[in-house]
Order: C-alpha cells, then structure tokens, then sequence
C-alpha cells in the first residue's frame, strides 16, 4: 500500500485483514485482489505488486489461504487464491480487533475540537 506516515506492522496487519476479507468474498487472482481493494476504498487504497504478493505468500504459509492455477477472464493463466476455514477464523478475529480499534481511535478523535486553520 502507497502509506508512508504509517508504520510497516500496521500496514501489513491491515493489508493482509483486507485481502482475507476480498477472498471471503470469492477466489481471485493476485491483480482482482488488488483491484478490488482499490475500488472498494474509492481508489484511496493502492496495493504496490512489492506488499501484495509477499501478502499473499505470508498467508498461504500460514494457511490461510490455498491457491490454484486457473484460466482468468482475459484468457490468462493465472494463480487463484482461496480463503481457507484458518483464514475465516483468522479474519473473524481481525475483524473484531479492527472494529474495537477504529471505535477506540474514533472516540480519541472526536473528543477535540477541529483545529483551526488560516493564518
């Protein structure tokens, strides 16, 4: 992902929850996984190849997702991927973690005001 103000460890915990989510969804290939977080954050969110396949390789290590070779929409051979029940648990679990983490950073956020801006 394209954030540099961000620290690697969240950004790779974040970015592996998003592509188990996307795999929830249906089997994809390395590309269709990229795109369709890039769509679904209204193209805020851009998966470099350099995080995602090195995310997609993690995760099968650790079993949560498998992969196939297939033939894709454009007719190419292509590596699909398939969210394992590891990785359902997984992402059940992240899930929670990420709603209590984004109601905790919401409530310190908005408990101040907007700062003013002008000079």
């Amino acid at each position: 992902m394209r954030r540099h103000d961000v620290p690697p460890e969240l950004l790779q915990g974040t970015l592996d929850m998003m592509i188990l989510n996307v795999l929830a969804i249906a089997p994809n290939h390395g590309y269709g996984v990229a795109r369709r977080i890039r769509q679904t954050s209204g193209d805020i969110l851009s998966v470099e190849e350099g995080s995602l396949y090195p995310a997609l390789h993690r995760l099968e290590r650790r079993g949560c997702i498998t992969a196939e070779w297939r033939i894709s929409e454009n007719n190419r051979r292509a590596k699909y991927y398939h969210l394992t029940s590891r990785g359902r648990q997984l992402l059940r679990k992240e899930r929670s973690n990420w709603r209590k983490l984004s109601r905790a950073v919401g409530r310190v956020m908005g408990a101040a005001p907007e700062p003013e801006t002008g000079s």
